[in-house]
């Protein structure tokens, strides 16, 4: 983990500014050195940090009913261990940058006498499976089978385009440390990355997009989407790695966001097979037809 990262988690209610600040001044050391912003951390690295006074912010309150139900209407199945969700597009999983509601944090609103915490996590504008423990025996026992290397995770995206590659595995190392016009951006990195494999799929071809069944081996942030543009089709309507032209297309066929949904999710836990599918929603299908209408 990147050194400011690091100070951001500890000093979660010190203005960035203020955070960086007391790096660049030597306040912070790093096995009793100087250190940047972007020093990576290791495990048995030595961290002094400086006394900093943080403001103690009020709690987000009650998330409003009508969030509530929409989280409620999202479970597809509940087990003694596990919440199992078709997350919708638009919530985002966690509060955080400008989030003040996340489904978690409504949950724990919604649940106040349960233990609920994510297994796994998917981004704001991605439907689909998400797991969420009842216990914390079931939390480890949950991301240990996620990250087994029998699971298998399965999403549908439509990208741009013709795709020319065939079903393909693609293996290209990804990293998170790079930046563009004060964005963070992931970006393939063959020196610095982390592995990174996703099996892409043709499923149906379209005039201009093809629809296909990807599967990610690693769970990188923002990995397919990365991974698709990097094949030169980027996912459809992608506002950040995809081709902003293309968005009044899109538009005019119904798609409102990113079309990237976590089909199916298998993997062994407690002894016993899991096969959770969450439907795709009805703002994909629409476009899907659409599309078919346009061949």
């Amino acid at each position: 983990m990147r050194l400011d990262n690091y100070l951001l988690r500890v000093f979660k209610n010190v203005p960035k500014s203020r955070i960086y600040k007391i790096i660049r001044s030597g306040e912070v050391r790093v096995n009793s050195g100087r250190a940047k912003p972007g020093t990576r951390l290791a495990a048995a690295d030595q961290v002094r940090l400086p006394p900093v006074r943080q403001k103690t912010r009020p709690g987000p309150g009650r998330p409003p009913d009508d969030l509530i139900q929409r989280v409620e209407r999202a479970l597809e199945c509940s087990t003694e261990d596990f919440l199992f969700f078709n997350k919708p597009a638009g919530l985002a999983v966690h509060a955080g940058s400008g989030v003040r509601f996340g489904l978690i944090e409504i949950l724990r609103a919604a649940r106040a006498d349960e233990y609920v915490e994510l297994v796994h996590r998917l981004d704001r504008q991605t439907s689909g499976c998400l797991l969420v423990a009842r216990s914390r025996a079931a939390l480890d026992g949950l991301r240990a089978s996620l990250n087994d290397v029998s699971t298998r995770k399965r999403y549908l995206a439509l990208v741009e385009g013709q795709w020319s590659h065939g079903a393909i595995e693609v293996d290209a190392p990804l990293s998170r440390d790079n930046e563009r016009s004060g964005e963070r951006m992931v970006e393939v990195d063959r020196v610095r990355g982390r592995t990174s494999l996703s099996l892409f799929a043709p499923i149906a071809r379209y005039r201009h997009a093809t629809l296909m069944s990807v599967e990610i081996r690693t769970g990188r942030t923002h990995q397919i989407r990365v991974h698709a543009a990097h094949m030169g089709h980027p996912i459809a309507a992608d506002d950040k790695y995809g081709d902003s032209s293309r968005h009044r297309y899109w538009q005019a066929h119904g798609l409102q966001r990113m079309f990237l949904h976590a089909e199916n999710l298998q993997m062994v836990y407690a002894g016993r097979t899991l096969d959770l599918r969450a439907e795709m929603p009805a703002e994909l299908t629409t476009v899907i037809d659409r599309l078919e209408r346009d061949e």
